[in-house]
């Protein structure tokens, strides 16, 4: 690998299944991406996460604990990326590290807004040798927005058409949009589940952590009652800004909204494709201003049986995945960190106030040394 002001991006999102690590330049403000790596998260490391995220099961012994492990994780990935792509670390301006979150409060009347990321940035920071950028998040709580989602600016950055009212739509444990105008307009918010119920009930049935392809998915029958009743959780109808998590989507809320139901594991997983697709598809279609095209990145492209609902569901507006523009829809987030932490070394800022709600634009993270 030649000299380059080369960059990493380190994701581990709420599906908790693996960290995603890319590594990119910025020449001319255009991404180039050089390598990737994907590292699995330990089965026993993803449950001591999942109690963190549950009120009532976690412990400062347990936070303190899974900090450390998952920093030497991220640390992990980020050197098997730079050793299989030959990349040094004084060829590393920096590495952007999002970090696992463990518990996303967003502002609400009453409420101490917060959110949590762990994986300690020292570990990386420490074990590469390499500048990391983290704790993206809560710059932009301080100013009172959500801290979340942080993509859209990085999605109007690489993606946004002058000719082209745009979505792009990403289906990660939750789902969120970025709404591009082509008149340099930009918003976006969560829009509920994406992967994150999908992901639980097939775990549950089939030992299985995900539904390849959406093929079990598919054997069900979909439940018009049960997905009209999970259609009525208010967080869909709240109006933007918003951010949800694991928080209020999980498999307790499911079960709880499962009590008396007689459906077999199939039908009630078709039923949950069914939602997300459709509670995705009316926050798009609902959009101030109409939509030419759709563009899909995250896991949720791989489900093959959510994609068809999807696009049946946005009706004549066409539906895609970011291959299209030229990123492939799988390493997305991983490099909206690696373009979040060039932000952080440029000093320039990696917040919308239109997607988030807080008060002014500002650079985001925190710095480490080696």
């Amino acid at each position: 690998m030649s000299a380059a002001a080369i960059y990493l991006g380190l994701m581990s999102g709420t599906s908790i299944d693996s960290i995603d690590a890319a590594a990119m330049t910025f020449t001319g403000g255009k991404l180039q991406l050089l390598g990737t790596y994907s590292q699995p998260i330990p089965e026993q490391l993803k449950l001591q996460v999942i109690d963190l995220c549950q009120p009532g099961t976690d412990s400062v012994q347990l936070l303190c604990e899974t900090d450390n492990q998952l920093g030497e994780l991220f640390a992990e990935a980020a050197m098997a990326l730079m050793s299989a792509e030959k990349i040094t670390s004084d060829q590393v301006v920096a590495i952007g590290s999002h970090g696992q979150t463990i518990r996303h409060s967003p502002p609400a009347t009453g409420a101490i807004p917060f959110s949590q990321q762990i994986g300690d940035a020292n570990i990386i920071a420490a074990r590469t040798g390499c500048k990391v950028v983290a704790d993206f998040r809560r710059k932009d709580m301080a100013l009172g927005g959500h801290g979340a989602p942080l993509v859209p600016a990085f999605h109007k950055t690489l993606f946004s058409d002058p000719h082209t009212n745009r979505v792009i739509a990403n289906i990660g444990g939750i789902s969120n949009i970025t709404a591009l105008a082509s008149d340099g307009g930009c918003y976006g918010f969560d829009t509920g589940p994406g992967n994150l119920l999908l992901d639980v009930w097939c775990s549950k049935h089939t030992g299985n952590s995900f539904d390849d392809g959406g093929a079990w998915g598919a054997t069900g029958q979909v439940n018009l009652k049960l997905l009209e009743q999970l259609m009525t959780h208010p967080f869909l109808s709240q109006p933007a800004p918003k951010s949800t998590g694991r928080e209020i989507f999980n498999l307790a809320w499911l079960e709880s909204q499962l009590s008396g139901c007689s459906l077999t594991a199939e039908d009630i997983q078709a039923t949950l494709v069914s939602f997300t697709a459709e509670s995705l598809a009316n926050a798009i279609n609902g959009l101030d201003e109409s939509v030419d095209e759709v563009y899909a990145c995250g896991g949720g492209v791989f489900n093959y049986q959510l994609m068809l609902e999807l696009q049946a569901a946005l009706g004549s507006t066409p539906l895609n995945s970011t291959q299209c523009l030229g990123l492939d829809p799988t390493w997305v987030e991983a490099c909206a960190f690696g373009w979040l932490a060039y932000q952080r070394i440029n000093k320039l800022a990696g917040n919308l106030p239109s997607v988030t709600g807080a008060s002014r634009e500002t650079v985001l993270g925190a710095l480490y040394l080696p």
